[in-house]
This record gives C-alpha cells, structure tokens and sequence, in this order.
C-alpha cells in the first residue's frame, strides 16, 4: 500500500522533528523556523517608536543618520544568541531572512523608514565569504526588502582589507580597527538617495560607523542604519 506523502512527511517529523532556532522546542504544524511562543516572545527591542533610542545616540556626534533600529536585544545564552548562532555558523539562511521580515514589517510602521530607497549589507571581505558561503546580513536585508519598497544592493559598499575579529576589543579599539577598511565603487548609484545600512549584531556600533563615513561622501545621501539585534 501506497503511503501518501503528507502520512510519509508526519511519520519522518516523528522521528527527526524540525526545532524552533530560538528555544530548540519541537515545531508544530503551521510553525516555520520559530515556534509561535518565540515568534511573539522575543525581545523585542521597539526602537522603531523611539528615534532616540540607546542605539540612536551611540552615533550622536560621529556620523549623521536619519534612524537607527535593532529588531531585538542580544543577551548571551539567550534565545537570540541561539538564533544567530544556527543562522551564521550552521548556515540556515532562512533565519536571517525571517528576521529582515519581521523587522520590515515593524519599520513600515515607522514613517522615517517609508522613504528608503537601497538596503546595503555591510559586506565581508571576499577570503570571510568565501569561507562562510554566505553574508548574514545580506539575508537579513533580502528580508527586509520583502516588506520595504527598497532594493538591496550587493557590491557597491565593499570591504577592501580583512580585519581582525572584535570580539573582545575595547571600543576604541574597534574605532581603530575599521579604518580604511570599506570602499564605494559606483557613488553615482547612491548620489542623493535614503540608504539602509544593515548589520547583524551591533556593539559599539563602529563597524556602521566606518560604512557610514564612506558612504556619507556621496552627495546628497541620506543614511539610516538597522541591525537583528543590539548587544549592550
């Protein structure tokens, strides 16, 4: 006897059940990557109702931005870390392009978003992507651009030196380690234009604002930057 192949599909979830990437939960039917608990239960971190929150001063006096917004907090051994853990590192993409959905969503709702016109991943460097086979934040972006009337742009903003990691270093240090580290190779395409510079997680914020500098030489650019999540 024939077995059908939604008996087939419940029979194999029995055996090898699909996780929730934030709790490791068993997903049920209808959920998709987040259980629906984690779907409305993470932390959330709303800076698209404030224009000045925590994250939006951290670039006060450094680089003139038109917003700044994370979708959630980042807390270690946290639900977050988890997701961006299985995301970047065991290459399930689909997160971060669920998260850039979720997160576009709550800007359209935001009218400083509504005039975006690009969303540009801060990009890795040709040796990282090489090795990782993907950007995180160029996923994240892809999902953004699902909800916003934006288009992501890939290889305009490049990184043109391999930097060591920032895990660790003071904020200073960080400053110091992106210099010279991005270049634009068509400003033309950017020449008066709102940009969404987007990241995965967000520190002290000095890889935004090394992107930022460079891409603020272009005339008449307007910048906003958004990230999934800002780790105090």
């Amino acid at each position: 006897m024939k077995i059908r192949n939604s008996y087939l599909a419940d029979f194999i979830s029995l055996i090898f059940p699909e996780l929730c990437a934030a709790c490791n939960g068993s997903l049920v039917g209808g959920e998709d990557i987040l259980c629906i608990d984690c779907r409305y239960n993470l932390p959330y971190t709303n800076f698209h109702q404030h224009t000045d929150n925590i994250l939006a001063r951290q670039f006060w006096g450094k680089i003139n931005i038109e917003g700044a917004y994370a979708l959630l907090h980042f807390a270690k051994g946290g639900k977050v870390q988890n997701m961006v853990h299985r995301f970047k590192y065991d290459g399930v993409q689909q997160i971060g392009v669920l998260l850039g959905s979720i997160a576009g969503e709550q800007l359209t709702q935001a009218s400083a978003y509504n005039s975006i016109d690009h969303i540009i991943p801060v990009p890795l460097h040709k040796s990282k992507l090489r090795k990782r086979g993907f950007n995180q934040s160029a996923c994240f972006a892809d999902g953004l651009a699902s909800k916003l009337t934006a288009t992501v742009v890939i290889d305009n903003l490049v990184r043109i030196k391999a930097t060591e990691t920032q895990t660790k270093k003071s904020r200073f240090s960080r400053f110091e380690n992106m210099q010279e580290v991005f270049a634009v190779q068509n400003p033309e395409q950017l020449a008066g234009k709102h940009v969404l510079l987007v990241d995965d997680i967000v520190t002290t914020g000095s890889t935004l604002e090394a992107c930022g500098l460079e891409l603020l030489k272009i005339p008449g650019l307007k910048l906003s930057v958004a990230a999934i999540a800002y780790a105090e």
